[in-house]
Parts: structure tokens; sequence; C-alpha cells
């Protein structure tokens, strides 16, 4: 496990030294550049701090690798003809191996945000609020440390796990479990379940102490409106259809995050950061506080040629799936001019969603920066619709899934039910959360493979059975995603994943 403390990245403020020691009197001081751990947690002010770090930290550990890795792997894109290998393994599946930067820096990010909170969880305990607005303020920041925590396990288990199975989660292995910051831990892989059960307590205490805490439209911090979207993505992924609708439902029934009903409104939500129907977004700021990007999609800008080489181009199909008056199909994508090794092309969508927002430009072309937007209501809604039809409730399902078909322009559906409701319904996600990172693990848990399919234009992509041409059956192993090769090297107490 790459658990170091050194690796501890709380940002703006703590360093933490360890193990400091010396005969020498002046050596015993603590160094001016840190301070010694148990000094870290005196007051409430202390944890304002570790709570800053925290949200820092989270700032680099969405978008980037962290979002697009798993849509690079899926069927949604073609690798253009000059995407130069960027992000390859992945898209080829063949070559996609433990040791990958990918796996590597993605399972690092998390621990290391783990470990960080883990340490904040048990320090928090040490402080003695003055006041009741400290010991509100100090049950907030412990919320938000038990939110965090059960994020980031549910993005260990959604990558490096089997799917949740009800029959099997009990045996099936997942990820170490880390509670309690242990610089010497070779911890065994926890099952499914037990980290699924640990996620689910942490969900549980963080609405306990974020009750208070009330939402609101691009909210930036952790509240109980986030840790309700945050519990029914859990729950729909543990098919816990009772569960993931009713706290999808109390997202949705807050009536403070309205569905975006025009084209120029969705606009505004990819280019500008406009937060009508954002839950959770993570705060940048130029120039110092900005976050990963997601630029693979429309590539390097030239300033001369006025014109962007993209790495990774959506399929034709993913195009074909939006009507004309879904008022996505053309903020998502654009017709952009496209210079590459075959020519220029004009006539090509890419995918627009993260063009970058102006107000976070450093120069005087796009950096690609956006606020990230890490839950949106449009996901509550489809939740909502996705569980009561797996729950046989085809009524509550279809009305809501016409609520979001209608907002985006498309006509309400009628007497649909059953498989087919349910395949609407997938449809609608798809369409809807395409390149927000869900698309991998969508498959995986509905159990299907892909055939990537016809590209927009064969000139411009890089071709052959492992690009296009790639066919991956359900339940492939790399879909679950192998363990760091360094970690299995070190650590002897870990399992292997199939495959890798």
């Amino acid at each position: 496990m790459k658990m170091k403390l050194s690796k501890i990245k709380i940002a703006l403020v703590i360093v933490i030294a360890i193990g400091f020691a010396s005969c020498s009197k002046k050596l015993d001081k603590y160094p001016y550049s840190s301070i010694e751990l148990s000094q870290s947690f005196k007051t409430v002010k202390d944890a304002k701090t570790w709570d800053n770090g925290f949200y820092a930290y989270l700032r680099g550990s969405v978008y980037g690798i962290y979002t697009f890795a798993t849509d690079v792997q899926a069927d949604q894109l073609n690798a253009s003809i000059d995407y130069g290998n960027r992000n390859g393994a992945p898209h080829r599946w063949n070559d996609f191996l433990a040791d990958d930067y990918t796996i590597r820096d993605s399972w690092s990010g998390y621990y290391s945000a783990i470990t960080n909170l883990n340490i904040a969880i048990d320090g928090y305990t040490q402080i003695v609020a003055q006041s009741t607005a400290e010991t509100d303020s100090l049950n907030k920041f412990t919320g938000d440390a038990y939110a965090a925590r059960a994020y980031y396990y549910h993005q260990l288990v959604l990558r490096w796990a089997k799917p949740y199975e009800p029959a099997t989660a009990a045996t099936d292995l997942a990820v170490p479990l880390l509670t309690k910051y242990d610089i010497n831990a070779k911890p065994v892989r926890a099952t499914v379940k037990a980290v699924y059960d640990q996620i689910i307590s942490d969900i549980v205490k963080a609405k306990t102490l974020l009750a208070n805490v009330t939402g609101r439209q691009g909210a930036t911090h952790f509240n109980k409106d986030v840790v309700n979207a945050l519990d029914a993505r859990v729950k729909l992924s543990m098919q816990d259809w009772a569960g993931a609708k009713t706290a999808a439902d109390l997202v949705i029934n807050t009536n403070l995050y309205p569905l975006i009903t025009t084209q120029a409104g969705l606009a505004q939500m990819w280019l500008n950061d406009v937060a009508t129907e954002v839950v959770f977004m993570i705060s940048l700021s130029k120039p110092n506080e900005l976050g990963n990007s997601n630029s693979i999609y429309l590539g390097s800008y030239g300033a001369t040629t006025k014109r962007f080489t993209p790495d990774f181009i959506p399929s034709k199909w993913v195009i074909d799936s939006y009507e004309d008056k879904d008022i996505r199909k053309f903020v998502y994508f654009a017709k952009l001019p496209i210079a590459s090794q075959a020519g220029n092309f004009d006539d090509v969508y890419l995918v627009n969603k993260y063009p970058g927002n102006p107000a976070l430009f450093t120069t005087a072309n796009t950096n690609f920066q956006q606020a990230p937007k890490v839950f949106r209501v449009a996901e509550s809604y489809l939740i909502s619709a996705e569980a009561a039809s797996k729950n046989g409730d085809a009524a509550s399902a279809l009305t809501t899934i016409n609520k979001l078909r209608v907002a985006r322009g498309l006509t309400a559906l009628a007497g649909v039910t059953g498989d087919a409701l349910l395949q609407a319904i997938k449809d609608e996600r798809t369409r809807e959360l395409a390149f927000e990172g869900f698309r991998l693990d969508d498959l995986k848990r509905w159990h299907l493979g892909f055939t990537r399919r016809e590209p927009q234009n064969l000139n411009l992509i890089t071709t052959g059975t492992q690009y296009q041409g790639l066919t991956i059956a359900a339940d492939a192993d790399k879909f679950v995603w192998g363990l760091p090769t360094n970690d299995v090297t070190i650590n002897t107490n870990l399992k292997q994943n199939n495959g890798w």
C-alpha cells in the first residue's frame, strides 16, 4: 500500500512531521516549516484547516484520468489518427496492464485522500469545542470527512471490484478497507459487501452531522443534498432499488435544482459553469486553484491554424442517438475545425462538454478548465427511474424519465413497460451522462459487453481490431481494473484480479 505519510497532501498549511527525535535540545524543537501530528488537532481552527485541505485534494481527484479513462476504455469513442498513444492502453484493452499510470495514479490518489481523512476523523475527536458555534463547525467538518471517505471508497470499489451482486458480494474481493492510519499496514482485500457496508456507514454518519447544512445550486461543499445524491448513486450500485429511489427523490423533491429546458441554458452550464441543476461542483479559481482537465476531446488548439487536434472522437452511433430536437445534441457536441495528418476536417462532431470556462483562461486560448460537476440532479432523475423500474413500479419510472426527456426537448413516452421501459431509461442515461465517466461502470453493472461501431469518418481515426474493430464480451476481466503492480509486489497479502 502507498500509505506513507510523505504522500499526504493536505493542501495549503499542514506538513506532518513524524519520528522527529534527537538527544540535542535544539533538535527537539519542531521544525519551522511543519508541525508534529499531535499538535494539528488542538482547536476548531485546526479542523477547518484540514477541511480546506480535503477540498483542495478533491479538486485534484476528479476530471482528468479520474473521469475520462473509463470512457476511453468503453464504446463511445474512437482514437483519432493523431492521438499519439495518449491513453492508448485502456482504449485497446489487451495491453492495458496493471503497471499503467492510469491505474497507479488513480489508486494512489484515492488512497492518499483516504489516509488524510482517517487521520482527521480520529484527530477531530481530540478537539474540544468552546461554544455552540464551534460544535456546529466541528460537526460540519467531521461530516465532510465521512462523506468524502464514502465518495472515495465508492470510486475504488467501482474500479477495482466486480459489480455488487447480493448473492456473491460477501465473497467477491474488493479493495483494502482502511479506516485507521497505520504506516506499517499491509492489509488484505476486503469483500465487496464489507466495503459497501463501510460506505453506507460513513454516509449515515455524514447525514446526521450535515442534517442542518442546506443544499444550494452549485454547492462547493458537502451538504445534506450532496450526501443524498451520493447515497442514491451508491445504493443503485448495490441493487438497493427502494433505497436508491428514496435518496434520489430526496434530492429531486427539494425543487432547488430545476432541470434546464433550453439549449442556451444547457450551454451555459457546460461553458460558464452556471449551476442551475448542479448539486455539487468543485470550486476553481485562476491562477493557483485550477484542476484536472478533460482536454482529450478537443486536444490542443492551434492559435495560427484555428483548428483543434482531438485525441478521441465520438463514434457515429453516439451522435445518431440524439434527435435534432434534443437540446443536448448541439451542446454536448459541435462541428469544430480539425487539423490532422490526414488533412483538415470541418464536418466531424467533437465532444464539446468541456470547452473550458473563459473565466478560468490563463492565456488567450482555452486551457480546458471547467468546474467539475460531481453530482447533477439529472443523475438523480435517472437513478430514481431505473430503481423504480427494477422494483416493479413502472408508473413512477415512466413519470420520472419523462420529466427528464421533456426537459431536454424530447417527446414523453407513453404505454412503455417492462424491459422496453428499462431499456429506454438506460438509453436516456447513456445520452444524458455521456463522457462524464459513467459508461464503463454502467456496462459492467448491466452485465453488457460491446462492439465499437461505425466512426464518423474512417480517415480521421486509428483503425484495427483493438480500435474501431474491438469487441468485448460481457463481464470481461478488464471491466475490473488490476491492482497496481507495485502495490501487489510490496504487499504480498494482496491478491491480483483475474486477467492482470
